[in-house]
């Protein structure tokens, strides 16, 4: 099958399938996250490489279905997370900051955003990705991110988590979409 007749396949996708595979891909993303902290040595990279292939595949997901609402916001979010991933697999951390959880915070409050202005997904989703943007910015500064410890993981749990259970259970609204995505000129 050539990359072409793929590509046009993956583009004639479901939306409301897209969003479970995403959901799919953010569990995967956070079971596997979760369990990096605890595994070390080859599995620990193993585990972390898979958190992080799983992750990608949200973003280009994410990127696709938020298209319609702003396409360049949609591609700053994407841009975000890549440029926040590719910091953390190479370890970056400049006078202690998280550097990588500035760069994912950034993405979850467009996320939020792109959420928030679209139709196809309940409001308070995007409400609650925001929140979880600006949990992940706390690491601006290591001194508010130790004083705020546990608490400032609380808001990028329960948004992200929101999120996922919800793509799992509904996925987006199909009509919806295709509605914002005609109007966009997404859809044919």
């Amino acid at each position: 099958m050539s990359t072409a007749v793929l590509m046009q396949r993956i583009a004639e996708t479901s939306p409301r399938l897209k969003a479970r595979i995403a959901g799919v891909f953010y569990l995967l993303t956070i079971v596997m996250g979760a369990a990096a902290l605890f595994v070390h040595g080859r599995l620990g990279f193993a585990v972390d490489l898979i958190a992080t292939v799983c992750y990608i595949g949200v973003t280009a997901l994410f990127y696709d279905l938020f298209k319609p609402v702003n396409k360049t916001l949609s591609l700053l979010a994407a841009s975000f997370n890549i440029i926040g991933l590719t910091i953390g697999r190479l370890d970056l951390h400049p006078r202690g900051e998280d550097i990588e959880l500035v760069f994912v915070g950034l993405y979850c409050l467009l996320i939020g955003y792109l959420i928030f202005r679209s139709t196809f997904l309940p409001r308070v989703l995007g409400i609650l990705m925001a929140f979880a943007g600006l949990g992940w910015l706390t690491s601006l500064s290591p001194a508010l991110t130790n004083y705020l410890t546990p608490y400032n993981l609380a808001p990028g749990i329960l948004g992200t988590g929101s999120l996922t259970l919800w793509l799992l259970v509904f996925g987006v609204d199909a009509q919806r979409w295709k509605e914002r995505a005609s109007a966009a000129g997404e859809w044919q």
